[in-house]
């Protein structure tokens, strides 16, 4: 029985052996490095992606939380009662 399972174990490291090889011998074919640049350009396009969204996100909450007109030029909008100026002021 042990010979049997030492067997098994090493058929096992074998065959995950082999996989492994190939895969990375597959990796430095032309197509593999093309492939691995595609994927490093879509990553890079994505991570901008959500970098920019995040951004907008960002602005947003600070020109909402500052008062600042969210659409136009941006301009401070002036409270004209003095409990919103009594407000901001216990905010910061």
């Amino acid at each position: 029985m042990n010979r049997t399972i030492w067997f098994l174990a090493g058929a096992g490291a074998g065959v995950y052996a082999m996989v492994r090889a190939r895969r990375a011998a597959e990796a430095f074919t032309p197509e593999g490095f093309r492939d691995r640049l595609a994927a490093l350009g879509t990553g890079a396009h994505l991570f901008g992606e959500e970098v920019r969204v995040g951004m907008g996100e960002k602005e947003t909450d600070l020109r909402r939380r500052l008062g600042v007109a969210l659409d136009g030029a941006p301009e401070l909008a002036a409270p004209t009662d003095p409990a919103d100026v009594a407000e901001r002021e216990l905010e910061h």
